[in-house]
């Protein structure tokens, strides 16, 4: 009988991991005493994933509220900031307001609208529609989005992020002054020096407001690429793809992870002589229906990865070769004919009727957003999650 199980993805439990444990080790036992308990075994090409959260702890890459202060007060002289486009988060971005206030005196929080970066909304789109208002062209200041909106909470976490955030901003000492735009260039007439903290869309931000005139500029990726008073840092992401660890600290992005990756395989080898895939993932890259919050909050979806993970997919569309190519073949001579199809398909689909609808996006990215899904964010300490059969077809016996 023919093989009749495809993809398998499975949430492996480890210990909680802790500033210096080896987390090549403890990925590695966790994963072969998985294997040993579930009864399957390791093959070649499986797929070992563990979250990025994990190796950081693992690298004490954490910072305090006072050391990202100490770095915007070094970068922007302690005067007025102009903090536009952060993503709506308690977890994501709170903390790390906390900190820029502490490192200035006024902030100007200009917030997009109606919903940030990720998909967090502050209002619905029918209720721009219904006021009139523009979002790509209206720049509002607080008192008059109180008059059209009101005080929106946010569906999921029931917070009205507008006041939550001027809270935080008060309550550090600094002046606060709130205006909602979509165009990073509608805070320069409040001030000229900025710090960007969209995540996907920074590069643009930064290149449009020092065109426009914006004299100091840095984004959430250039503070803390360095360690300020012993603290982490990630040189490459900075605050970008931090999450709160405590009322007053943030866990990092974590560094140096091609090193971690690599030795994972090499162990996993030398324990099974078998030849697995090993990746760093963090959020996944989907979008949920109802919230409309597509995810992805980290700067990449896998910040390391080894070398059999690069690339996209290659496949066919079997439910197009069964109404197109092969509509007048049923059972068993439609089953031989997209076997052989699949077989003889070419190395680059690109272009290709038959691989229409395959979702042309990187193998990290897909395979992350799988992992996300199944390690969850909550309490079912599966940190590390193992894949098999992701790189078999329709013809893998």
């Amino acid at each position: 009988m023919s093989r009749m199980v495809g993809t398998v993805s499975r949430g492996v439990r480890a210990p909680i991991i802790r500033d210096g444990d080896d987390i090549v080790e403890i990925v590695t036992s966790s994963v072969l005493e998985a294997s040993a308990d579930a009864k399957f075994d390791i093959q070649d090409r499986d797929i070992v994933a563990m979250t990025e959260a994990i190796v950081a702890r693992a690298q004490g890459n954490y910072a305090s509220v006072n050391d990202i202060a100490t770095d915007i007060k070094a970068k922007f002289g302690g005067e007025t900031v102009g903090v536009i486009l952060p993503i709506l988060s308690r977890n994501r971005f709170a903390i790390c307001l906390r900190g820029i206030a502490m490192g200035a005196k006024k902030v100007v929080l200009m917030l997009s609208y109606p919903s940030d970066e990720v998909g967090n909304h502050l209002i619905s789109l029918d209720a721009l529609d219904e006021k009139g208002v523009d979002p790509f062209r209206d720049v509002l200041d607080l008192k008059r989005y109180r008059e059209l909106f009101g005080y929106e909470k946010h569906r999921f976490t029931g917070v009205d992020y507008v006041e939550y955030y001027e809270s935080l901003i008060t309550g550090c000492g600094a002046e606060c002054e709130i205006i909602f735009a979509n165009d990073p260039r509608a805070v320069l007439p409040y001030t000229k020096n900025v710090l960007t903290c969209d995540i996907h869309t920074r590069a643009r931000s930064k290149r449009l407001l020092k065109a426009a005139g914006a004299e100091i500029v840095y984004g959430l990726d250039d503070i803390l690429t360095e360690s300020v008073n012993g603290s982490g840092y990630n040189e490459h992401y900075g605050l970008l793809g931090s999450n709160k660890a405590t009322e007053d600290t943030v866990k990092l992005f974590p560094r140096d992870c091609q090193p971690v990756v690599d030795a994972i395989q090499k162990k996993i080898y030398d324990a099974t002589g078998k030849h697995v895939e090993v990746m760093v993932y963090g959020d996944g890259a989907f979008k949920d229906p109802i919230g409309k919050i597509w995810e992805l909050a980290d700067p990449v979806v896998s910040p390391a990865y080894t070398s059999g993970l690069e690339g996209t997919p290659n496949e066919l569309k079997l439910k197009y070769l069964a109404d197109n190519d092969f509509a007048d073949l049923s059972g068993d001579a439609l089953k031989e004919a997209i076997k052989e199809k699949i077989v003889q398909k070419d190395g680059n689909l690109v272009g290709n009727m038959a691989s229409e609808g395959t979702t042309p996006r990187r193998l990290t990215d897909l395979i992350g957003s799988l992992c996300d899904l199944t390690s969850g964010s909550g309490d079912k300490g599966t940190p590390i999650v193992y894949i098999q059969g992701y790189f078999d077809n329709y013809t893998t016996e």
